[in-house]
């Protein structure tokens, strides 16, 4: 899949960015748009509003999820000798070191790949889209004094991918949602709603609380007139599905947790036949044999469990596998579930989910790390005869597997415990059932994976010893004093915690997650495993904005960082690299 390439440039990105430009970008004329003075226009001008950049790179680095490889740790294979060891990897980018111990990307620039300047551009170009085309629609409607049903639905559109992309910044560069009170005190993204003919333009960034309140606003207004009759292939666009899954995770981080049991319900229905025709379909790895197979089959628009996809330029394959910052040793552990004592499978390394979906891709002479099915590379060609081009990464921005946890979450939350628990063996259980007949009989049939049951979580994980598994969820009070998680539902929340850190590996979702949460959590970096820790309300929870932002003048929290040269975002394919071998 090539995404549709933008038509206007990054007008937005000039005035958030630093006065001090290069000459050849304030040559430019600001806004290069042609008319946009039909429906057909419009139409076409918001196939390119979807970002084409992914938070998923900076997010999972910043999560719990990865370690660093010069630091000691135990191997993640347990047939390996279970000693301390570590692996000279270097890093792929510079920032990369940064961003890992929590510091600002001071060395990346706009254009550097999976770079938080380059989701900053490209979020915000996004954005600046969506408002030439509200603008467009409100003209054409001015002119023919009527609002057709496909201008009303591609107004619902602009609206919903305006708020999905603000949702998107403020979670990655501010603090997260606390209460409506609390909120107000820290600082938010500059939320635009208009088309930005000024280079210069100053924005105030404004407050988290008014950023959600703006997001809430788009997102109920998009929703309102939605229509995808119009759409060709639904699930590159923001369709009902897309947009109610949308809508159910915007609320749990806001925790409106009714109103998340009634958008995911318009999606998964309430009946277990009509969840289990939503689930992921693990049939369709019967026939894969390489890791573009699986993914191919993870992305396709055909599977239901596929709400929304969204092609975007990523180097992120190539750089978790091999390079100094991976998911190996005990966070491997952690994440892809291997266990060989887990009450829910048996005599495998890794998990039967994971093995049947083709998410454990690695090497088997050296722990490189791990890398997942579902973000393999696909290289656009710009010159075959050179081998250059530009990478792509499909982003299944919602699911419904994720979206059932989001309900899951919400449930036990409003005191449905049976309810919420329901949900958590639906989301194990259907998993199954959703195997090919051969996978069937081979795991399940043979006792190798076990079907949850409330007995099951509440044994297993009540004991905080076990992986993804707290005490104590006391630290949601870290977020607000009135976000109580009940002492006896420990054990539901650490079901929770471990199927979605399973689910969303290599999302970004971990990292908003640990949040939202309020959880503290530390690096470890170096021969010495220097711990680098996070506390309460940590500053450095918010991935610092782009240091081009910083010196236009924009407020920050962090000190002022010192400027980095900018590199071709033109890369060579490298099969070796690309690869997993």
């Amino acid at each position: 899949m090539k995404p549709y390439r933008h038509i206007l440039s990054f007008v937005v990105m000039g005035a958030l960015a630093l006065t001090s430009c290069s000459e050849s970008f304030l040559d430019k004329i600001p806004d290069e748009r042609t008319d946009i003075d039909s429906e057909d226009k419009v139409i076409n001008l918001l196939k390119s509003a979807y970002p084409s950049t992914s938070y998923q790179w900076v997010a999972e680095l910043s999560s719990d999820n990865y370690i660093d490889n010069w630091a000691p740790h135990m191997p993640t294979k347990p047939w390996d000798p279970q000693v301390l060891s570590h692996y000279n990897y270097g890093s792929y980018a510079r920032f990369d070191d940064q961003l890992y111990a929590f510091e600002p990307a001071s060395y990346a620039a706009y254009d550097d790949w999976d770079s938080p300047g380059m989701i900053w551009e490209g979020y915000y170009g996004s954005i600046s889209t969506c408002n030439a085309a509200l603008e467009a629609i409100e003209e054409i409607s001015k002119e023919t004094k009527t609002l057709t049903p496909k201008l009303r639905a591609a107004r619902a559109e602009a609206l919903l991918i305006r708020a999905y992309c603000h949702f998107c910044l403020v979670n990655t560069f501010c603090q997260p949602w606390k209460n409506a009170d609390a909120s107000k005190n820290d600082i938010g993204i500059p939320y635009v709603k208009e088309v930005e003919n000024e280079v210069t333009k100053h924005y105030d960034r404004g407050n988290v609380a008014e950023v959600y309140a703006n997001i809430q606003a788009d997102l109920e207004g998009g929703l309102a007139d939605l229509n995808e009759e119009f759409y060709t292939v639904p699930k590159w666009h923001f369709n009902v599905n897309a947009a109610h899954a949308f809508a159910a995770r915007f609320y749990l981080y806001k925790r409106e947790w009714a109103k998340v049991v009634e958008h995911a319900n318009a999606v998964l229905g309430t009946e277990n036949s009509t969840l289990l025709n939503m689930m992921m379909d693990y049939s369709v790895f019967e026939n894969c044999s390489t890791g573009d197979d699986y993914s191919n089959a993870w992305q396709h628009p055909n599977l239901n469990n596929n709400l929304m996809l969204i092609s975007t330029y990523s180097v992120f394959q190539r750089r978790c596998f091999g390079y100094r910052y991976s998911i190996a040793g005990p966070k491997a552990r952690e994440v892809f579930l291997i266990n060989t004592r887990h009450p829910l499978w048996s005599s495998y390394y890794v998990c039967p989910i994971a093995n049947v979906g083709g998410m454990c891709f690695g090497n088997s002479t050296h722990d490189y790390g791990f890398i997942n099915s579902k973000i393999f590379e696909q290289f656009e060609y710009s010159d075959k005869i050179a081998q250059i081009g530009y990478p792509h990464i499909i982003l299944r921005a919602f699911t419904a597997n994720e979206l059932l946890l989001n309900r899951a979450e919400a449930k036990l939350m409003l005191g449905q415990v049976d309810a919420g628990v329901e949900d958590l063996c639906a989301y194990w259980n259907n998993s199954i059932e959703k195997f090919s007949e051969a996978d069937y009989k081979a795991y399940f049939e043979a006792g190798y994976i076990k079907k949850c049951t409330k007995q099951i979580i509440e044994n297993y994980y009540s004991n905080g010893a076990n992986n993804n598994c707290y005490p104590d969820w006391e630290f949601t009070q870290n977020i607000s004093s009135d976000y109580v998680v009940p002492a006896n539902y420990t054990a539901y929340m650490n079901c929770l915690n471990e199927f979605r850190r399973f689910e969303t590996m290599f999302e970004g979702l971990r990292y908003f997650d640990l949040k939202r949460w309020g959880v503290n959590w530390k690096h470890e970096i170096g021969l010495e495993a220097t711990p680098y820790q996070l506390e309460p309300n940590d500053p450095r929870k918010a991935i610092e904005v782009p240091w081009e932002v910083l010196s236009s003048g924009m407020a920050s929290s962090r000190p002022t960082v010192q400027a980095s040269s900018a590199s071709s975002n033109l890369v060579k394919l490298d099969p070796e690299e690309s690869r997993i071998k």
